[in-house]
């Protein structure tokens, strides 16, 4: 236990790994159909955007409300080079998964240039300007994908190859999640912080604003990227109502419910929200009236999250290790 508490590092892949041995031996015993185990791939590629989206809103102190358009951008990308350009199929898992973690990256740092291009203008005002650009950057987004035909127009793309498996999943959440995490706890999630506490006093201790706010705009907007990539391999159709206002308002319902402030509020919130309506399907046409009954006695009695600021002990990096000595 002593090495855990000083390696969180390795801690928070341990604690990821037992989830998906739980998850693989209920499948295999057969409590988890296909369904289910469809249901938990989504809560991850949610947890992911939603930990990104939380970078800007919660520790950067943003907000941005058409994460989805990064999203979009990134599954077109990555679609385009596995299914239309290259055909690619699992049949060749040597050539085919090679090809397809090419294309979901490129689709990410497509996605970050697309953040670069909204966040670089928009992030120098203050106010609620983010948020206005954002939304209409994301409608900007799906109306090119829209109009134009080679990305299927309002066709949409179909005959995508399901890439995304279980196992495909877990290991883009652990990396994406600790990468993001790390990055949090570092001296420049330091400087995230102080620039949502108060960018005068950031400024006055030598933090350039502007620059930290752009990046971690970026950084975010090619996790989202990514995530799109991976959800487009999953669903093998993808439309571009697929990527809405409304799919960036469920990454913000996700995010404020399980707190905005904590990696673990960002990974409770999807986790329980994604699955919760399904669990609930069997009380039928009330499911959609318990389900914002839920949302509104939350926010209500845990105005700060279920998480507020607290994180799960695994998730926490040691003083020492933030001083720059590795896990």
């Amino acid at each position: 236990m002593t090495f855990l508490r000083a390696h969180r590092t390795i801690a928070t892949v341990i604690a990821f790994v037992l989830v998906y041995a739980i998850i693989k031996v209920l499948n295999l015993s057969g409590i988890l159909n296909a369904y289910y185990i469809q249901l938990i791939v989504l809560a991850s590629i949610n947890i992911v955007m939603t930990v990104s989206l939380g970078m800007v809103n919660g520790f950067t102190g943003q907000f941005s409300i058409g994460h989805a358009g990064f999203m979009a951008v990134g599954a077109y990308t990555s679609v385009m080079i596995t299914t239309v350009w290259l055909h690619t199929s699992t049949a060749n898992p040597w050539v085919g998964y090679p090809i397809f973690i090419a294309a979901i990256l490129a689709g990410g740092l497509l996605a970050a240039g697309a953040g670069y291009l909204v966040g670089a203008p928009s992030l120098r005002l203050k106010g609620d300007y983010l948020a206005i650009v954002t939304l209409s950057a994301n409608e900007l987004i799906r109306t090119v994908i829209r109009v134009t035909d080679v990305l299927g127009g309002p066709r949409g793309l179909g005959g995508i190859t399901k890439f995304t498996t279980l196992e495909v999943v877990f290991v883009f959440a652990i990396v994406s999640v600790v990468l993001m995490r790390n990055y949090l706890f570092s001296s420049h999630g330091r400087s995230m912080k102080a620039v949502r506490d108060s960018e005068i006093a950031a400024e006055s201790t030598g933090i350039d604003t502007t620059r930290q706010k752009v990046f971690v705009f970026v950084f975010s907007a090619f996790f989202a990227g990514v995530s799109g990539g991976v959800f487009a391999h999953l669903l093998q159709f993808i439309h571009p109502d697929n990527f809405s206002f409304v799919k960036s308002l469920e990454y913000l319902i996700y995010l404020y419910v399980g707190g905005s402030t904590s990696i673990s509020g960002a990974i409770v919130g999807p986790a329980v929200f994604t699955l919760l309506p399904e669990l609930l399907r069997s009380l039928q046409s009330w499911r959609m009236v318990i389900y914002p009954l839920i949302l509104i006695l939350t926010m209500i009695f845990r105005t700060e999250g279920i998480m507020g600021l607290k994180e799960f002990s695994f998730m926490l990096i040691p003083q020492r290790q933030r001083k720059g000595v590795s896990a």
